[in-house]
C-alpha cells in the first residue's frame, strides 16, 4: 500500500463530500454562509471525516449514510478553530498559512460563524435519514455526535482550558491538563471512530473499543502539537508557532520536558493501536493513519 498515495484520495473524496453539503452564498445571510465556507475551504487534513469512513468499512458499512456526518464533524472541528483564533481565547490571526476567519470578516462575524456552523453541522447530519434502512443506527450516530461535541466532551474541555489560561503555568496540574486534551481535543477524535462504526452496525463494546483509541491517540496527536509548537516552524505548521508561551499556557512540554512529552506520545499511541490490532476487519490504513497522526511532524 502507498499510504500517501490512499491518503490522497480519501483526502480528495472527504473535500468532495464536505463541499456537497456547504451552505449556499446567494441568499441572505450570504456574507455569513461566505465566512462559514471560507472557514472550511483554507485548508485541512480533513484526519476527521477521513477517521469516520475507515472506521465505518472495518466494520463492514456500505451505502452513503456516512456521508453527511462526514461533512458534519469537520463543521464542528472547523467551528471549533474559528472560536480557538478569536482575540478572547488565542487572539491568532493564522490558520493553516491563511488568515484566520475573524480575521477577514471581522470579529462579530467571526463568532457567528463559528456558531453558524456548528449549529449547521447537526442539519447536516440529520440529513442521514435520507440515506439509511436503519434509522436506529443514525439516531446513535447523532447521540455520539452530541454527547462527544457539547457539554461533556469537546466545548466541556474547551471551557476548562479557557478558565485555566488566566491563571498562568504553574496553575494548572497534570489532571487538569489531561480532562482539557481528552475532552477538547480526544472528543473529535473519538467521535468520527464511534459514528463509522455506529453507522455500521458495530455493537456497544466495539464501539466503546473505537471511543478507547480515540481517547488515547486524541491525547497523543495534542501532545505532539505541543511538541511541534516549541520545535516547528509557522512554515511548517501554517499557524504562528510559541503561542503556547505566548499565552502563558500549560502543556505536556512545560510538564513533563520535550522527552517526557515524546514518551508519552509513544506510550499512548501504542496502546491505541494494540487495541485496534486485537479487533476484526480490514484496518491497514486506519492502523497506518492513527501512527502518522500522533508522529506527524506538522
Amino acid at each position: 500500500m502507498n499510504f500517501d498515495e490512499e491518503l490522497r484520495k480519501r483526502r480528495d473524496r472527504a473535500n468532495d463530500i464536505i463541499e456537497r453539503y456547504l451552505p449556499g452564498e446567494d441568499a441572505v445571510p450570504g456574507k455569513l454562509a461566505e465566512a462559514m465556507n471560507y472557514s472550511i475551504r483554507i485548508g485541512g487534513k480533513r484526519i476527521r471525516p477521513i477517521l469516520m469512513m475507515e472506521s465505518y468499512r472495518m466494520f463492514g458499512g456500505h451505502g452513503t449514510a456516512v456521508e453527511p456526518f462526514m461533512a458534519a464533524i469537520e463543521m464542528i472541528h472547523t467551528h471549533s478553530l474559528v472560536h480557538d483564533d478569536l482575540p478572547a481565547i488565542d487572539n491568532d490571526a493564522l490558520r493553516r498559512g491563511r488568515k484566520t476567519t475573524h480575521a477577514v470578516y471581522g470579529e462579530a462575524i467571526g463568532i457567528l460563524a463559528g456558531d453558524a456552523l456548528l449549529n449547521y453541522a447537526y442539519e447536516t447530519a440529520l440529513q442521514a435519514f435520507r440515506h439509511t434502512e436503519d434509522p436506529q443506527r443514525v439516531v446513535r450516530a447523532l447521540e455520539i455526535l452530541s454527547s462527544e461535541t457539547g457539554l461533556y466532551g469537546m466545548l466541556g474541555g474547551q471551557s476548562v482550558d479557557v478558565e485555566n489560561d488566566k491563571n498562568g503555568v504553574s496553575a494548572l496540574s497534570k489532571e487538569s491538563l489531561d480532562y482539557i486534551y481528552f475532552h477538547k481535543t480526544g472528543a473529535l477524535i473519538e467521535a468520527p471512530l464511534m459514528i463509522g462504526a455506529a453507522l455500521a452496525g458495530a455493537d456497544k463494546t466495539e464501539t466503546g473499543c473505537m471511543k478507547e483509541i480515540g481517547s488515547r491517540i486524541g491525547l497523543a496527536f495534542q501532545i505532539q502539537d505541543d511538541i511541534l509548537d516549541v520545535t516547528g516552524t509557522t512554515e511548517e505548521l501554517g499557524k504562528p508557532v510559541g503561542s503556547d508561551t505566548k499565552n502563558d499556557k500549560t502543556t505536556y512540554v512545560t510538564l513533563r520536558g520535550l522527552d517526557g512529552a515524546r514518551k508519552t506520545v509513544k506510550e499512548q499511541t501504542d496502546a491505541a493501536v494494540r487495541l485496534l490490532d486485537s479487533m476484526l476487519g480490514e484496518k491497514e490504513f486506519l492502523r497506518e493513519l492513527l501512527i502518522r497522526m500522533a508522529s506527524r511532524s506538522k
